[in-house]
């Protein structure tokens, strides 16, 4: 018996087969269903899918053998993969110096073996998809060119295993910055907003002890730090808003009627300073995350009236069921928006340069937090504009 010799990328063909992660893994069908097809393609009662690591010979499918490893110093694959040919065939292994005493010709009646080298796309011989029988057999050329294609689309499955690994290993990665963003902005939270409380109380208190000491321009300065102070907490409660928009849709979805809701909206929504008018087209229920979707209209109706300097503010709702999703419209005739802006108006931090009925900006977060929470639920969100006629904003989430 002759054992196979490490090929001279040893270092190498071991660190492809490792990042692939298939050692002593359990069986899977995907793997069963092709040991199956070669060994009825090539008429024989074992066929094998074989990883090499190290000392042994690793099966990660294994049709007519009870064991899942054998010794790499027995293995036929040491050999195929050390083979510059696309198929190793050894017709008779009793007539072969390299197999004639071998224990897996001798004990399981290894006879016939052929065996196709599994290639990486970067050129690494990881194991084989190979086949045995108990007497001596030949192949003829469909049954050799079949064994090759087989071969490459297990390799095609450890590509696709790879891929998965690495889109794993990136979500995981983004998951963690999330959270600390997530916490970042929680601790910005907590540490800000009481020294920006404190800047607010005392220059309210200077203010109102110092009418007559200070000068307009003072006066001035005290408003626009007052301004400021406010900016700046909104920011940071818009931020906190944003990233843990995520956690609402832990939430399990529920049915509830969409009338109903529509009135706890406006009872969130809508203040008496304001005189807005609300109509409602369709009805029906509603199944799925009730406070992620009272998150979004109560956002958008707000929106809708901040951004409208008419006497009166007229919302239209429209609600209807598809087939896969609803669908849900809110129309306003508030100020609109440019055509310049519609197309990044749901982007983190862009605003569309307009003050509210109150002379404030905006911080762009709002609306990046409804369209997060909107592919969240499924859907999208898109909307239409018009200057001093209003916006429609459409979106859609995804039945349960």
């Amino acid at each position: 018996m002759i054992s196979p010799k490490n090929p001279d990328n040893e270092r190498l063909r071991q660190r492809s087969v490792e990042k692939y992660q298939l050692l002593d893994t359990s069986e899977e069908e995907d793997y069963d269903n092709i040991t199956s097809i070669a060994a009825y393609i090539a008429q024989t009662p074992i066929s094998l899918i074989t990883l090499l690591d190290g000392e042994r010979n690793f099966f990660k499918s294994h049709l007519g053998l009870e064991f899942s490893e054998s010794p790499r110093k027995l293995s036929f694959c040491g050999h195929a993969i050390n083979s510059n040919e696309d198929i190793l065939i050894i017709e008779d292994a009793r007539k072969d110096k390299r197999f004639f005493d071998n224990p897996l010709v001798t004990g399981i009646k290894a006879i016939f073996y052929a065996g196709v080298p599994l290639v990486t796309p970067d050129g690494a011989k990881l194991g084989t998809l190979c086949v045995y029988d108990h007497k001596p057999r030949s192949l003829n050329t469909e049954q050799i060119n079949t064994l090759i294609k087989l071969a490459k689309q297990v390799v095609n499955l450890f590509e696709q295993r790879k891929l998965n690994i690495e889109l794993l290993a990136v979500k995981k990665q983004l998951e963690k910055r999330n959270d600390n963003l997530k916490n970042f902005a929680g601790i910005i939270s907590h540490d800000l907003k009481s020294p920006l409380a404190n800047i607010f109380s005392l220059t309210d208190l200077l203010q109102n002890e110092s009418d007559n000491v200070l000068t307009p321009d003072s006066i001035e300065y005290l408003k626009y730090l007052k301004s400021s102070s406010q900016s700046i907490g909104k920011y940071i409660d818009g931020m906190l808003k944003f990233y843990k928009s995520d956690e609402i849709l832990s939430h399990e979805v529920e049915r509830f009627n969409f009338d109903a809701f529509i009135t706890e909206v406006k009872s969130f929504s809508v203040t008496e300073s304001v005189k807005t008018i609300i109509q409602v087209e369709g009805e029906g229920w509603v199944v799925t995350n009730k406070p992620a979707l009272f998150q979004i209209f109560v956002n958008l109706i707000s929106n809708a009236i901040k951004y409208n300097k008419k006497k009166i503010v007229k919302i239209s709702i429209a609600f209807q069921e598809l087939e896969n999703h609803y669908q849900f419209d809110i129309r306003d005739n508030g100020i609109g928006i440019e055509e310049s802006h519609l197309e990044s108006v749901f982007d983190l931090f862009t605003t569309t340069g307009q003050a509210d009925r109150d002379g404030q900006d905006g911080t762009g977060i709002g609306l990046a937090t409804v369209q997060k929470t909107i592919h969240n639920l499924g859907g999208e969100i898109s909307v239409q504009s018009s200057i001093d006629v209003g916006s429609t904003f459409t979106f859609t989430i995804e039945k349960p």
